[in-house]
């Protein structure tokens, strides 16, 4: 997901894109802790989305 997607959605679609990658964040470490993960970086994507989409939120609400 690049910064340019993310800045042409709404504040809404937004949040839904968050709380969607903060339930697959959850989802991701119930894996690790259960031993059932087995590409790792996939939580490091997820975390680096997770920030993509709050830097964008961010700069939405500054404006």
């Amino acid at each position: 997901m690049k910064a340019s997607e993310l800045r042409a959605k709404n504040g809404d679609e937004l949040q839904k894109e968050l709380n969607e990658l903060l339930k697959a964040q959850f989802g991701l470490r119930m894996q690790l802790a259960t031993q059932q993960l087995g590409n790792t970086s996939q939580i490091k994507k997820v975390r680096r989305d997770i920030a993509r989409v709050r830097t964008v939120l961010k700069e939405k609400a500054g404006k």
